[in-house]
């Protein structure tokens, strides 16, 4: 199966692909843990060109660039795990370039998930964690990088990405949305309800 971890800079994903993956190893599943934009030799190039702060790139080469890392993504890493039969974690994926293309830099949301779809050939994840929590949060945990161009944008852009997160919580399918503010262990907690609640056969509602 595909589970993807969503959430604004500094929401705790890392964190907790790293708790889920360490249970399901208890579990005796080795799961197959990525990223996106990355996860592959031409992904990870694009990633760098992406997010480089001493490049000027516009909305949509930017969202180009996003789609076209995700078509190797998809095809060389996802599809590939999920005819072997594994459980794929992946830290960000087409939610975040909801959020972040269409609600941050406000291109229009049909055209983004047309050209995504085209990008991902239709594979959707089997459940997103999306960890809410609001932009000061994310900042005052101290993971936003001075190097990172979409990271350094304005304040008033993560919050519209924040926004975009919470309205697409609501309208998109299989989102389970988790309040990110509390301890670790009790997000963390949170986080594998959810995926017993779906997954139960993979996900022991006690653990292993």
């Amino acid at each position: 199966m595909f589970i993807v971890f969503e959430g604004v800079e500094g929401s705790g994903k890392s964190t907790q692909i790293r708790l889920v993956a360490e249970s399901l190893r208890a579990c005796g599943i080795e799961p197959v843990v990525t990223r996106e934009p990355g996860g592959t030799a031409a992904g990870e190039a694009i990633r760098a060109v992406a997010l480089d702060p001493d490049l000027h790139v516009d909305a949509v080469a930017e969202l180009l660039l996003m789609l076209a890392a995700r078509s190797v993504f998809v095809r060389e890493v996802v599809r590939p795990a999920l005819a072997a039969g594994r459980v794929v974690l992946s830290d960000r994926y087409e939610l975040s370039t909801f959020a972040y293309q269409g609600g941050g830099r406000s291109l229009p949301m049909d055209k983004v998930k047309e050209l995504n779809a085209v990008a991902t050939g239709g594979l959707r994840p089997d459940l997103c964690i999306l960890l809410d929590v609001d932009v000061e949060h994310g900042r005052a945990r101290g993971r936003w990088s001075a190097t990172d161009r979409i990271e350094g944008e304005e304040r008033s852009f993560h919050e519209r990405v924040a926004r975009s997160y919470r309205d697409l919580a609501r309208s998109e399918p299989d989102v389970a949305l988790i309040e990110g503010r509390g301890e670790i262990q009790d997000v963390f907690a949170a986080v594998w309800e959810a995926l017993a609640t779906s997954f139960p056969e993979t996900f022991p509602p006690r653990g292993c």
